[in-house]
C-alpha cells in the first residue's frame, strides 16, 4: 500500500511540473515561405517562434512588458482576434546604396487581452519578408490604459541552434565605440546591437530595431544559453519609456540569409520605416568633403584657440583651395566658435553656436567658398549639454542657412556615456543616455528643425541608427563605431579586421561617417594603422555613406596623387550595390554601381591574412566594354612592413570575365570600372 501511494504520489508530481499545453493561435509566412512565424498562447502568456526552411531558428520566445504604474503584461492573457494582409511596392530613395528599394512582406496582426484585473489590449504586429522580419507592440486606444510607462520590455529570443556572434558591449561608457567581439552566442553578455550570428549550420542572422522613435534603444542581454532578452536603454526618472496610449514600438527586427552578403544587401530596416515626410528634397546633396580635423587629432592643431589653432581664416581658405582645385564640395571645420577653450570634453554649457571666434572670420569665409563652388561644412559640438545645445539650434540652423551651409556635423562628446539635460538655463541637470528615450527625441528634434533650414545633419557620438533616414532623408549619416581617429590615438588602434567587421555589423543599421582616405598611414606620434594604402581606397566603397571625408591633410594627398586619384574619382551615390563575397572579420568585397552613370566600384579589404579572390565581373553591364582602374597591393605590400607599396594598372574589361584580387595582410584593393 506505501508503494502504491509513493507512485500516485509520483505520478501527481509528474503531471502537476509538466508545461502547460501551448497553443497555436495565428501563423504568417514569407512570400516565398522561406520563413514562417508562429504566434502561441502558453499559460496565458504570449509567445512567438521562428522557422527558417522548415527548421527552428528561434525557439518559442514570450513577449510582453513590466510598468511602473500598474500591472504588468505577460499572463493571464487570451488570443481574441487576427488579421492578415499582403504588401508590395518599389519605392525609390532620393540617395543611398541602391536607388529602387523593393518592399513586399506579409503582415499578421494578433490582438491579446487580459482575462482579469483592467482586461488591457495589446496587438502585436508581424511582417515577414523573404529576407526576414520586423515585430512590434501596438498599444490601442482604451480608457483603461492612457499612461504608459514601461520599467522593462519583456520581448525574448531564444536562438534554437548553436552560433557564434559578433558583438560589442551594451551601456558601456564609450557608446558604440568599441573593437567587436567574436565568440560563441554562450558567451554573449549584454550587447548593443547591431548583432550578427552565424548558426553552426550556415545561417545568418542580424538583430537590431527600426524606426527608433520616442522610445528607448534596445540592447540585447543573454539571459541563459542561448536565450537573449530586450534590455531598454535607462531613462533619469525611473521609467525607461513613457508614452500615452495609442501609440507602437520600435520594430524588432530579425535579418536572415544564407550568405553573409544577403544581410547587407537586404533593405528590411529602411522598409519598416515610414516613407518621407519631408517632401521634396532635393536640397540634399550627397559629396565628398575634406577639413580641419585630422591635424587636431595628431594634435599639431588644437580646437583650442592660441598658437595652435586651426579654424582660422587663412587655414579654412586654404582648405577652401584645396577642395575647389580638387573637385571636393565641402570643406569641415571643427573649432570655429567660442567654447573650445578649457575643459569643453562632457562641459559644454561654454559653447556659443551662433558666434564666431575671433580669428574665424565666418561671413569672408562663406563669401569666399561661395565663389570658389564649395560649401563649408558647419559643426555643432554640444560637449554633452544637450539642452544648452537644444536652446540655439534654430538660430544656429538660420544662421548657417544664410551663409550658405548646408550640413552640419553633431557632436556629443563625453566622459560616462551619458548626456545631460537641463530644460531651463539654470535649472536641476538630469543625466540621460545616449540611446534613451529622452536622446532618441533628441536626435529627432535636430533633424526636424534642420530641415526646416534646408540643412543634412551628419551626427556623432550619435543615436544608433534605425532606417529613420527613410522617413527624413536629410539625416545623411552617423558615427556610431570605431571610426578613423582611433588611428590617430587609439590603444588599441583598429585591428585590421576592423572595416571587415563593421560591414557586417554596425553597417546593417546604416550609413556610416568612417571618415576615410589616410593616405599618411601614420597617427599621433607615428603610431602605425593595421592598414594598406590600398585598403584606405577601398573604404570608400567598402563603407558605405552618401557623405564621405577625405581625411587627410592635404600635403599628404599632394605627396600620393596616384592614390588620390581614386579618392578624387569615387562617387558617393548608388544605382546599385552588390556583394561579390565576404565573411564577418574576414574579408568582404563589394560592387556598387554610380547612379545616372555605367561606371561600377569595387573595394575589397582583408583582415591580417593575405587573400586571394575572384571577382567574376557578372554586375557589369552586358554588352558595354569597360577600362579596369585598379588600384592594388604592391609586391610584398603588408600593413606591419610595407603599408604603402601599391600598384596601379589598367587593363579592358567586359561582363563574363574574371579578375583574382590579391590582397596583403591588412590589405585591400579599389577598381573602377569605367564605361567605354
Amino acid at each position: 500500500m506505501r508503494h502504491a501511494m509513493k507512485t500516485l504520489a509520483a505520478a501527481v508530481l509528474a503531471t502537476l511540473s509538466l508545461p502547460a499545453f501551448a497553443e497555436t493561435v495565428a501563423s504568417v509566412a514569407s512570400p516565398n515561405g522561406t520563413l514562417r512565424v508562429e504566434l502561441d498562447i502558453d499559460d496565458g502568456r504570449m509567445g512567438y517562434r521562428v522557422f527558417h526552411a522548415g527548421k527552428p531558428l528561434i525557439n518559442t520566445s514570450r513577449l510582453g512588458f513590466l510598468f511602473q504604474n500598474v500591472e504588468q503584461l505577460q499572463r493571464d492573457l487570451a488570443f481574441t482576434s487576427k488579421a492578415t494582409r499582403t504588401f508590395d511596392e518599389t519605392w525609390e530613395q532620393p540617395w543611398g546604396e541602391r536607388r529602387l528599394t523593393r518592399n513586399r512582406y506579409n503582415e499578421l496582426r494578433a490582438r491579446f487581452t487580459e482575462k482579469i484585473n483592467a482586461r488591457r489590449a495589446i496587438d502585436v504586429v508581424f511582417r515577414v519578408y523573404d529576407d526576414g522580419l520586423g515585430f512590434r507592440y501596438e498599444f490601442p486606444d482604451q480608457p483603461q490604459f492612457k499612461d504608459v510607462r514601461i520599467t522593462e520590455e519583456l520581448t525574448e529570443f531564444d536562438v534554437a541552434r548553436p552560433s557564434t556572434a559578433w558583438w560589442i558591449p551594451g551601456g558601456e561608457w564609450n557608446r558604440y565605440e568599441q573593437v567587436y567581439n567574436t565568440t560563441p552566442l554562450t558567451e554573449v553578455g549584454r550587447a548593443h546591437t547591431p548583432m550578427t550570428l552565424r548558426t553552426e549550420d550556415g545561417v545568418y542572422v542580424s538583430f537590431h530595431e527600426a524606426a527608433l522613435v520616442d522610445y528607448s534603444g534596445m540592447w540585447l542581454t543573454r539571459v541563459e544559453g542561448r536565450r537573449l532578452k530586450a534590455q531598454l536603454s535607462p531613462g533619469s526618472e525611473g521609467w525607461k519609456v513613457r508614452r500615452t496610449a495609442p501609440f507602437n514600438t520600435p520594430w524588432r527586427t530579425l535579418t536572415i540569409s544564407d550568405r553573409a552578403g544577403g544581410l547587407v544587401e537586404s533593405s528590411l530596416i529602411l522598409n519598416l520605416n515610414e516613407p518621407n515626410k519631408l517632401g521634396d528634397v532635393s536640397w540634399v546633396k550627397p559629396h565628398k568633403y575634406v577639413g580641419i580635423w585630422w591635424s587636431l587629432h595628431l594634435e599639431t592643431q588644437s580646437w583650442a584657440t592660441g598658437a595652435k589653432h586651426g579654424a582660422t581664416t587663412a587655414e579654412t581658405k586654404r582648405y577652401i583651395d584645396f577642395a575647389a582645385k580638387h573637385g571636393f564640395r565641402g570643406v569641415l571645420v571643427e573649432g570655429w566658435n567660442p567654447g573650445w577653450d578649457g575643459q569643453w570634453f562632457a562641459n559644454g554649457y561654454g559653447f556659443d553656436f551662433t558666434k564666431a571666434t575671433p580669428d574665424f572670420d565666418i561671413e569672408a569665409l562663406s563669401s569666399y567658398a561661395k565663389q570658389r563652388g564649395v560649401h563649408l561644412v558647419g559643426h555643432h559640438e554640444t560637449g554633452c549639454a544637450v539642452s544648452h545645445y537644444e536652446r540655439q539650434m534654430s538660430q544656429a540652423f538660420a544662421m548657417y542657412a544664410r551663409l550658405g551651409v548646408d550640413a552640419v556635423k553633431t557632436g556629443y562628446v563625453c566622459d560616462a556615456g551619458q548626456i545631460e539635460r537641463q530644460e531651463v538655463a539654470g535649472g536641476p541637470v538630469l543625466r540621460e543616455w545616449h540611446d534613451g528615450q529622452w536622446q532618441a527625441n533628441h536626435h529627432l528634434r535636430v533633424v526636424q528643425e534642420a530641415a526646416k533650414h534646408r540643412i543634412a545633419i551628419n551626427a556623432h557620438e550619435p543615436i544608433k541608427d534605425t532606417g529613420l533616414r527613410r522617413t527624413y532623408p536629410n539625416w545623411v549619416s552617423r558615427e556610431g563605431a570605431r571610426g578613423m581617429e582611433y588611428n590617430a590615438w587609439g590603444n588599441p588602434g583598429n585591428p585590421p579586421e576592423h572595416e571587415a567587421m563593421l560591414v557586417f555589423t554596425r553597417m546593417l543599421a546604416g550609413p556610416m561617417d568612417f571618415t576615410p582616405g589616410v593616405v599618411s598611414l601614420k597617427g599621433r606620434n607615428g603610431l602605425i594603422f593595421h592598414s594598406t594604402l590600398a585598403k584606405q581606397l577601398a573604404q570608400y566603397v567598402v563603407l558605405y555613406s552618401p557623405i564621405q571625408m577625405a581625411a587627410d591633410l592635404p600635403e599628404h594627398y599632394e605627396q600620393r596623387m596616384d592614390a588620390f586619384q581614386f579618392i578624387k574619382d569615387v562617387p558617393v551615390d548608388w544605382e546599385d550595390t552588390r556583394v561579390i563575397n565576404g565573411e564577418p572579420a574576414d574579408f568582404v568585397t563589394i560592387a556598387r554601381k554610380q547612379r545616372k552613370s555605367h561606371d561600377w566600384y569595387v573595394g575589397a579589404v582583408t583582415d591580417e591574412n593575405a587573400r586571394s579572390l575572384e571577382l567574376p565581373l557578372a554586375f557589369l553591364d552586358a554588352g558595354r566594354r569597360y577600362e579596369a582602374q585598379i588600384y592594388r597591393d604592391g609586391e610584398g605590400a603588408d600593413w606591419k612592413t610595407d603599408p604603402h607599396a601599391l600598384v596601379i594598372e589598367k587593363k579592358p574589361v567586359r561582363r563574363g570575365d574574371t579578375l583574382t584580387l590579391k590582397l596583403a595582410p591588412g590589405g585591400g584593393q579599389a577598381i573602377r570600372f569605367k564605361a567605354l
